[in-house]
């Protein structure tokens, strides 16, 4: 690692762990219901929550006027109190992401003046600017989606935005890692092939968390290994949708059926990367990072499995979320090993 890159390298991995906390925050308040106690978006004016009671009352007010007031929360004796609770949430959930913008925008300035940024560095850096303002579109879009009739946002747009924020955490991460080793090694290239398609499973069972998150399709079927008695897929799977399609993508039940498989492919190509690459001779951080993976999916499968089982409790959701962070982290960082 160049002494010049060390300060580049703190400001990029302090960039990881705010969007960790975000999405932290942003598992907080999806789990709380909080993400529609915000009717409206002003970058400026929404920095601080309402400071008067009579301003609480306003914003409780015009609360009432969409779709989650009126067809859910009239009937829970839902109060100013409460209200407070989840617009708390929600609001530090979009505070997060405005000292995100801060903390990207001031110092890569700072380092563009100073010319401590190589060109190869540059280019990504400008790749990041751009996925962080697209996760904020992506923020808005989603909530868009549960203010108009609908009083849930749309699982599609919520998996949308939590995955995007997945994505751009492992590339902040993966520039964090060209500076940190910028010595270029031959890949171990049948590792690699593997990595990478656990990394693409391990993609696709995260959008399908969101769906599994967006759906509430964690609330049925609580049961584990089978669906139910006896049926590995349950019976409505079949009879939720028209198409198989739909019923895979629009069906909490087909929706539940390929997040609880595919955690066994993941499990199963993550073993199968560990066992294979005992046939080589391998560095001290790929090792590290292989037993690392092979910890952690484990762990992230026991967790999934008493989500499940105890139908999803708040603290249970939030850390099989967090722990899906961990595993994208340690698979970045394997894959990024294995490959330079």
């Amino acid at each position: 690692m160049k002494k010049e890159n060390k300060s580049v390298i703190v400001w990029l991995l302090s960039g990881c762990v705010l969007v960790f906390i975000m999405v932290v925050v942003g598992g907080i308040t999806r789990l709380t219901n909080s993400g529609l106690s915000m009717t409206d978006w002003h970058l400026m004016t929404d920095t601080f929550p309402p400071l008067t009671e009579a301003k609480w009352n306003e914003t409780f007010e015009q609360y009432k006027q969409f779709p989650e007031y009126q067809k859910i929360n009239i009937h829970n004796d839902f109060s100013l109190s409460d209200y407070k609770f989840i617009y708390f949430w929600e609001w530090f959930h979009r505070l997060i992401g405005r000292v995100i913008g801060l903390v990207f925008i001031v110092p890569f300035v700072y380092f563009l003046i100073k010319k401590k940024i190589d060109n190869a560095t540059l280019q990504k850096c400008y790749i990041l600017l751009g996925m962080g303002a697209l996760q904020g579109f992506f923020g808005w879009f989603m909530v868009k989606s549960g203010l108009v009739d609908n009083p849930d946002v749309s699982h599609f747009r919520l998996s949308l935005h939590l995955t995007f924020a997945f994505l751009t955490f492992a590339y902040t991460l993966w520039v964090a890692l060209d500076l940190m080793y910028p010595e270029r090694k031959e890949a171990v290239v049948s590792l690699q092939k593997i990595a990478r398609i656990a990394l693409v499973f391990l993609l696709i069972q995260i959008i399908y968390g969101g769906f599994v998150a967006g759906l509430n399709a964690g609330l049925i079927h609580n049961h584990w290994p089978l669906m139910s008695d006896g049926q590995w897929m349950h019976d409505s799977v079949s009879l939720e949708k028209d198409t198989w399609l739909l019923r895979f993508t629009e069906g909490k039940s087909g929706v539940q059926f390929v997040h609880r498989t595919m955690a066994y492919v993941v499990v199963g190509l993550i073993v199968f990367l560990y066992f294979k690459s005992r046939q080589y001779s391998l560095s001290t951080q790929q090792k590290n990072g292989l037993i690392g993976l092979i910890f952690i999916v484990l762990l992230q499968f026991s967790l999934g499995v008493f989500t499940l089982l105890y139908s999803v409790p708040l603290w249970l959701g939030l850390t099989h979320q967090v722990m899906a962070f961990f595993l994208l982290a340690t698979m970045t960082f394997t894959l990024h090993r294995l490959s330079k």
